[in-house]
């Protein structure tokens, strides 16, 4: 378990519908996971065992919903500390009558440490994190060498973490820093970035920043022997 000062978030409650704090209140005991320093067990948690992908800072959901949808024989993990984005998820979850996805409302990082066991994770998913543009600001970015050396221990082998976020310069922070990992291996070609695939739905995050004129950057890292 790693110590740590600097956070990647502020949290912000923002306005909380009624509906959203209903599901917070009713929905979070059936589809929540409170936060341990130790491993959970997956299978007893989804009740099969199945491949597991993990999104980070999920915002209002509709992503991870798209894709628990999309892909039903996957396990989904999301993870957010914002209440309302946890409430309106969770109200998602059970109009969709959807049985494959959990969520914590916690420090990604942590869960990352503590409760999730080596090369237990398919795919880790961190779309459109807060880019932090102003220079002090960059030690508050989440894709930094400490959380990316959990995430890769959290992930088997052959396991993606896959990065997404239309700042550019973020983009290129985060080329730089998982080009220089030896447990990853881009699926593009040496500095270039990827085709998004096409299990990514366009979140809000994204079609406001096209609606701004910014490019979008995928980046998609393989675990490898070291």
């Amino acid at each position: 378990m790693t110590s740590r000062s600097i956070r990647s978030f502020v949290v912000r409650n923002g306005r909380m519908t009624p509906a959203q704090q209903r599901a917070l209140d009713e929905l979070m005991p059936v589809y929540g996971l409170e936060y341990q320093a130790a491993a959970i067990d997956l299978q007893k948690i989804f009740r099969r065992q199945a491949p597991l992908w993990v999104e980070t800072g999920f915002g209002n959901g509709d992503a991870l919903l798209s894709m628990a949808k999309r892909y039903p024989e996957k396990n989904f993990l999301g993870i957010e500390v914002h209440a309302p984005g946890v409430g309106h998820l969770l109200q998602g979850i059970k109009n969709s009558d959807l049985e494959n996805i959990r969520v914590i409302r916690h420090d990604a990082h942590e869960v990352f440490d503590n409760m999730l066991a080596a090369g237990s994770v398919e795919r880790v998913l961190v779309f459109f994190p807060d880019p932090w543009p102003k220079k002090r600001h960059h030690k508050r970015r989440i894709v930094q060498a400490e959380f990316v050396s959990v995430i890769e221990d959290a992930l088997q082998s052959s396991g993606v973490l896959h990065c997404a976020t239309d700042w550019q310069e973020y983009a290129e922070w985060m080329l730089e820093l998982l080009q220089a990992r030896k447990r990853l291996k881009s699926l593009a070609p040496q500095g270039q970035y990827s085709e998004p695939p096409d299990y990514r739905p366009a979140t809000r995050f994204e079609n406001r920043g096209r609606r701004l004129g910014h490019d979008v950057f995928d980046l998609l890292f393989e675990k490898v022997s070291a």
